[in-house]
């Protein structure tokens, strides 16, 4: 499939599911990074219906994780998430575990221990930075995390500078429009035009958009050429 019938079938894809999606009420603009959750959201973070609610398993599973690949957790709090891809990615594959809360980061140690995994290196990253090895990252994750990116320019730049040529980045985000959300309050929650609006002028290329997911728009990025030479 050439480059150009290949973006025009993803443009299509794109284009049907925002028809399909819920459009109760007009979107609000322009878009303020949402307050950030502090480590005395830990509890949130691990509680036992995320497992049902945010589906990891599939998450990591439609991501396409295998043995040795280097990803990074952006946002990775008590690392609900890192001690999931580690697994997948075990025995020679590594995890960067990026928060820019030191005591997220000790929680993450302490149930990464708990578990024994040991292929994880943990960063504490700046609001700018999140300070990952450049072009070493097969994938970055996102999860519920990036509408709160206070300085999110910076942020998107350094990430796409971290990626491999082929590598994606994965984001997951709470539904702005429809009711499906409904539960989490607006600021933390993001449309699929506002997400694309950001992340496109960035310097990235949806190659997917997920929505298996019952309450989460789940995207799939990779680096434009076309923006990027």
């Amino acid at each position: 499939m050439t480059r150009r019938i290949y973006r025009l079938h993803v443009a299509c894809v794109i284009l049907a599911l925002l028809f399909c999606l819920p459009t109760f009420g007009d979107e609000p603009a322009p878009r303020a990074p949402a307050p950030v959750m502090t480590f005395h959201g830990a509890e949130w973070l691990e509680r036992p219906e995320r497992e049902q609610e945010e589906m990891p398993a599939e998450v990591i599973k439609t991501m396409g994780l295998k043995p040795g690949d280097v990803v990074a957790d952006i946002g990775c709090g008590t690392g609900y998430f890192t001690r999931r891809m580690a697994k997948a990615v075990a025995p020679d594959g590594k995890v960067y575990a990026n928060d820019i809360q030191p005591e997220f980061i000790e929680m993450l140690k302490v149930n990464c221990a708990k578990e024994g995994i040991t292929n994880f290196e943990p960063i504490l990253g700046a609001e700018d930075d999140p300070k990952l090895p450049k072009g070493g990252i097969d994938w970055i994750l996102l999860t519920d995390v990036y509408h709160e990116f206070q300085q999110p320019k910076p942020m998107l730049a350094r990430m796409l500078e971290s990626l491999k040529p082929d590598g994606k980045v994965a984001l997951i985000e709470y539904r702005l429009l429809g009711d499906t959300a409904a539960h989490i309050k607006k600021e933390h929650r993001m449309s699929v035009k506002q997400v694309l609006a950001e992340w496109n002028e960035a310097g990235f290329e949806l190659v997917d958009l997920q929505e298996f997911l019952p309450s989460q728009h789940f995207f799939i990025f990779k680096r434009d050429p076309d923006r990027t030479k």
